[in-house]
């Protein structure tokens, strides 16, 4: 998080009444400052020749972001509404892109004072929970646990007033279940879908688009997933509640008493090795995340615990290889046979494509299927997802393959 004050890049001017404004503009009230941004600090050196609208809209949309309480801030946002009357949706669309390109800071500046220019559009509000949980998970990935931490309660504070708008806002209870899963929260994910459900059956056929089609069948199946898991068990939430909180041994003897009737549930055996590998009990950590993938869980999420209780047994000092780094010649030189360099590359491939995949199912969320189709290509995430599925199944046989070149058969 920056700490940086964009206000300081502000300073307020009164225009002089001969100032040249644009035909059919909005009523000049000189009795208001102006504020003004740009890269002079000293507003006595500003030269009022170089002075230009987009200057002021530039200062405005500063206040409106960051000084809400503004004694002004409802003249400016009639000032910058008459001035550019399509100004919500060129943030907006600016937003998106800024987001697609990963330029988290530019992105929170626009969609912070679009809530400032309109504190009431539920489309806004629910734009920044999608921005600050995608922002959290990239900074959770980066390993900044406390940033994502922070993010986290912007998302969610921003999703909490969405759910509450009136008339309600199906998109926000379908995004909101998606960032409590993500908090392993599942009887309020299981109620945020339900009530997407209960809401989106209000649609008249013809409304209904091929996305909603495609969200429906997905809350329904998250709906059955979290019932037949029984993953709403008081037990399963309280061995959470405690680990979280850092009580690892009496998480432990919850989730086991849970796996005692539930020892199918890949989420509970996860848990399990959560909590072990927070205790430093690497091998018993690695059995329960390995139990997790086998019986559904093989997710990025189990693969890097289970990773981090095998680096901490030396496990894998085995399967590495001298990558000798020639800067020279730009390349990695090692003894890798054509197979092993294959599945690295297929990899590689996988790792480029994740991120990817999940920004533009972002940008869906965020965008009305007409949009996303203008600006973002649907037809790409399609490709996307065609070729992630291609590349997973091909790196799956040559690893099975690779991993039986020594066998000679049983004896």
């Amino acid at each position: 998080m920056s700490s940086v004050n964009p206000l300081d890049s502000v300073f307020f001017i009164t225009l002089p009444e001969d100032y040249s404004l644009p035909e059919n503009a909005f009523k000049i009230d000189t009795t208001i400052p102006l504020p003004v941004q740009s890269p002079i600090k000293n507003p006595e050196e500003f030269d009022m020749n170089d002075l230009s609208w987009e200057m002021i809209l530039a200062g405005i949309l500063t206040i409106l972001a960051y000084d809400i309480n503004n004694q002004h801030i409802h003249y400016y946002r009639s000032l910058i509404n008459s001035v550019r009357p399509d100004i919500k949706t060129e943030l907006t669309q600016a937003a998106i892109l800024k987001v697609k390109n990963e330029d988290f800071d530019i992105a929170e500046e626009i969609f912070t004072a679009l809530h400032g220019l309109d504190p009431e559009d539920m489309g806004t509000i629910l734009n920044l929970a999608l921005f600050f949980d995608e922002r959290a998970e990239s900074y959770r990935k980066s390993g900044l646990n406390e940033d994502a931490d922070a993010y986290d309660e912007f998302a969610h504070s921003y999703y909490q007033q969405a759910m509450i708008a009136e008339p309600p806002v199906p998109d926000a209870f379908f995004n909101s279940g998606f960032f409590y899963l993500k908090q392993r929260n599942y009887t309020r994910a299981k109620e945020c879908f339900e009530t997407y459900l209960s809401l989106s059956e209000k649609y008249e056929e013809e409304q209904i688009t091929d996305n909603d089609r495609r969200k429906r069948s997905r809350a329904e199946e998250i709906i059955q997933d979290i019932s037949s898991r029984n993953l709403e068990d008081e037990l399963f939430k309280k061995a959470y509640e405690l680990i979280s909180q850092g009580q690892e041994e009496k998480g432990l003897e919850c989730i086991k008493e849970f796996l005692e009737t539930n020892p199918k549930v890949w989420n509970a055996w996860f848990m399990l090795g959560w909590a072990l590998r927070r205790l430093g009990r690497w091998e018993d950590g690695k059995s329960a995340f390995l139990h997790a993938i086998e019986l559904g869980g093989d997710n990025p999420d189990t693969y890097n615990e289970l990773a981090i209780c095998c680096m901490e047994l030396g496990e894998f000092k085995e399967c590495k290889k001298d990558l000798t780094i020639n800067i020279e010649e730009g390349c990695i030189e090692a003894d890798l046979t054509m197979e092993e360099i294959y599945i690295l590359s297929l990899s590689m491939k996988l790792f480029w494509l994740s991120p990817k995949i999940h920004r533009e199912e972002n940008l869906r969320q965020i965008m009305q299927d007409r949009d996303f189709k203008q600006l973002s290509n649907a037809n790409m995430l399609k490709a996307l997802l065609q070729l992630q599925d291609v590349t997973r199944r091909e790196l799956q046989k040559f690893k099975q393959r690779y991993a039986f070149n020594d066998f000679k058969g049983f004896d």
